[in-house]
């Protein structure tokens, strides 16, 4: 297949639906007994909503929504760290347009912006850095957060910057890695998974072995997806495929992007510039060792944290987040989005409670999209 329109073929589906309701009898699985598999990637919830698999899949088969999207899972302290970044007179603060709304426990960036903070909205790094290049006078902060997917990019404006001297530039590092959450999930006897549908973009980066503990440790198959209606449908047959043979491995679907040993000029940029903070803390998860990323001592002077005395690099103590919403159980797969009761009433994307309901990513806004479960009312 070379084309999108491939890839969305309606006798193809059929086809795969077909193979997928007969693999899931020879499961035995039910609707009181589901198959449970989590997609990890927040990119694969909206695509599952967007294309109606969630209803064309058979009732044996029960998706379960991982922690993938980097927004979602940021804890508001980070957020407020963020807006006291912001508020500084000297401060340029840069952030995607996703993270501006994504409420803390007092505002957001955006709310920070109506307030009079220079907070300004960049499509990449590369634009944070030029605004330090023009505005010498001035603290240049990017927020920069995602998973391995956007983390080289960061790590090359660090190194650009490091190249051309600039000074006034800092990021505000939150960067996560994908393989510590779900083997803390996997961890968990509360936690019923079968399988997982892997995600495509972090994977294009990291490849397929990392994750190789999942099958070897604890007997779960996983398989790399791409976010078309067929990978997605074929995926989900190779995942079943695994359970009704009684096979637990890591298979590759999304293989005409997604090499097995990743990135490699990716992998050494991340690697040059970051290395594992001793722990991080996740929105639902709590700490996590090693599950965060944090600038090396040889570019800290581009090191947002250790520049302005806050956050991990504080003299202060770390405060945990505390949860005042659903979002970490829907975060972690233990409650359904519609089962929150906020959603759709006082949490809307107009008015957002949580990031799960701000980011493009975010399981809330996809169930509020496409999933027709808003309340009553409801626009």
């Amino acid at each position: 297949m070379k084309y999108v329109t491939e890839f969305r073929d309606p006798t193809a589906a059929k086809s795969l639906l077909g193979a997928i309701c007969k693999t899931i009898d020879e499961i035995g699985a039910t609707a009181e007994e589901p198959v449970r598999l989590m997609e990890i990637c927040g990119g694969h919830t909206h695509a599952i909503f967007r294309y109606g698999l969630d209803r064309l899949t058979p009732q044996g088969l029960e998706f379960i929504h991982g922690p993938g999207c980097p927004v979602c899972v940021l804890p508001m302290k980070r957020v407020d760290e963020c807006v006291e970044i912001a508020m500084k007179p000297e401060v340029i603060f840069t952030s995607f347009g996703d993270a501006m709304r994504v409420p803390g426990r007092k505002k957001s960036l955006l709310d920070a912006k109506s307030e009079g903070a220079d907070v300004r909205m960049v499509y990449s790094p590369l634009d944070a850095l030029e605004l330090a290049r023009t505005n010498p006078d001035r603290e240049v902060v990017f927020f920069g957060l995602g998973f391995e997917t956007t983390t080289p990019s960061t790590a090359l404006t660090i190194l650009q910057a490091a190249e051309e001297g600039i000074s006034n530039f800092s990021l505000f590092c939150n960067h996560i890695t994908v393989t510590p959450p779900l083997r803390l999930l996997l961890e968990d006897p509360e936690m019923k998974l079968d399988g997982f549908i892997g995600p495509g973009h972090v994977s294009m980066v990291i490849g397929t072995r990392p994750y190789d503990f999942i099958a070897r440790d604890y007997c779960k198959p996983l398989v790399v997806a791409g976010f078309e209606p067929l990978d997605l449908l074929q995926s989900i047959l190779m995942v079943l495929r695994q359970l009704a043979e009684g096979r637990a491995e890591i298979e590759n679907q999304y293989a005409r992007i997604v090499p097995a040993e990743g990135n490699p000029a990716s992998l050494a940029a991340i690697s040059q510039v970051y290395e594992p903070r001793p722990t991080f803390e996740w929105r639902g998860l709590g700490e996590i060792d090693k599950s965060g990323l944090r600038i090396r001592k040889a570019y800290a002077s581009y090191d947002a944290e250790r520049k302005f005395d806050i956050g991990y690099g504080s003299s202060k103590p770390h405060q945990p987040d505390i949860e005042s919403f659903a979002c970490g159980a829907v975060m972690t797969g233990r409650m359904k989005p519609f089962v929150c009761p906020e959603f759709g009433k006082g949490c809307t994307p107009e008015h957002p409670l949580g990031a799960l309901m701000v980011s493009s990513e975010g399981a809330c806004a996809a169930y509020y999209q496409y999933a027709d479960m808003r309340p009553e009312g409801a626009e």
